[in-house]
C-alpha cells in the first residue's frame, strides 16, 4: 500500500486502498494493514526526516521507494509499538530481502539499528 501510496504522488492513503480493493477485491475494510498504512504515510516526513540522519551519505530521495518504505515502516513500528526492537528489525529485513536489491538488507538492518538506538531502543 505505502508502495502505491508513492508511486501515486502520495495522495491520501485511502483512494491508493480503495484503488486497490477495486483491482484486487481481497482487502476488508477496516484491515489492520491499512490502518498502519494511513498512520505510517501520515507521518512519512518526519519519518524521512530522521530515516535520513540516520543513513549515512544516504539523501532519503535517493533511496528506492521499496527501501524507503520499509524503513519508514519499521521506524513507526519502532517508535509506536511494543514489538521488540529486534523483531522489527528481522521483519525490515526479510522484507528486504524479499522485495528489494541484494544489498538493500544490510542497508535496511543498518539503518534501523542505528534509530533503535538513536531512541533507546537497543
Amino acid at each position: 500500500m505505502l508502495y502505491a501510496w508513492e508511486l501515486r504522488n502520495r495522495p491520501g492513503v485511502e483512494s491508493v486502498i480503495d484503488r486497490l480493493r477495486t483491482g484486487a477485491g481481497q482487502l476488508p475494510e477496516g484491515g489492520a494493514a491499512a490502518s498502519l498504512a494511513q498512520r505510517v504515510a501520515g507521518r512519512a516526513d518526519d519519518l524521512d526526516e530522521e530515516i535520513g540522519a540516520a543513513a549515512e551519505k544516504w539523501r532519503v530521495s535517493r533511496m528506492g521507494v521499496v527501501e524507503r518504505n520499509i524503513l519508514r515502516l519499521g521506524l513507526h513500528e519502532l517508535l509506536e509499538n511494543d514489538v521488540p526492537p529486534r523483531v522489527v528489525i528481522d521483519e525490515s529485513v526479510r522484507l528486504a530481502k524479499w522485495f528489494a536489491g541484494d544489498k538493500s538488507p544490510g542497508f535496511v538492518n543498518g539503518v534501523l539499528d542505528a534509530l533503535a538506538r538513536r531512541h533507546g531502543r537497543l
